[in-house]
């Protein structure tokens, strides 16, 4: 997509340079601190889904493609592009959490593969005015509701086929 280049994603890729090569950056400042007790991956904290949202805005104006990026040319385009992330895996079999196996070259395709799926994404969120951090909330708490840890621990069945 688009995005890759527009000099803002360049400043942004290499503030991530750690986030890239698997050294976590927590949200709070405290580097490691979270992947130490958690074990798991950490996105760094810049940029934030507003500053996504605000560059590829820009980004857009700037070429005058806003009468190109409505709600419907955005899903295709995201589906496009969800496409291109499925055939990344496709014929692999069962992937490793970490992606060990892969190389370098192919981890930066994947890279820029997911973030045309997040441009086009919260590029959709913004033209159907939906604030995704807040829906965000309302679909963990929803799903918290549907999916109480105690009834459904280690089960992968559909909220609807648990029993009281």
């Amino acid at each position: 997509m688009a995005m890759q280049q527009n000099g803002s994603a360049s400043d942004i890729h290499k503030r991530n340079d750690r986030s890239a090569s698997n050294h976590p950056i927590t949200t709070n400042g405290n580097e490691e601190v979270e992947h130490q007790q958690t074990g798991r991956f950490t996105f760094s904290a810049e940029p934030t889904l507003e500053d996504i949202r605000r560059m590829q805005a820009e980004f857009t104006d700037e070429r005058n493609w806003n009468q190109f990026h409505q709600p419907r040319n955005l899903l295709l385009a995201l589906v496009g592009e969800v496409g291109e992330v499925s055939e990344l895996f496709q014929w692999r079999g069962e992937v490793v959490e970490g992606l060990p196996d892969w190389t370098e070259p192919e981890r930066e395709h994947l890279a820029q593969e997911l973030s045309d799926v997040l441009i086009y994404l919260v590029e959709l969120a913004e033209k159907c005015n939906v604030d995704l951090p807040r829906a965000v909330l309302g679909k963990m708490a929803l799903n918290r509701l549907k999916y109480p840890a105690n009834k459904v621990h280690g089960s992968a069945k559909k909220y609807t086929e648990y029993k009281d």
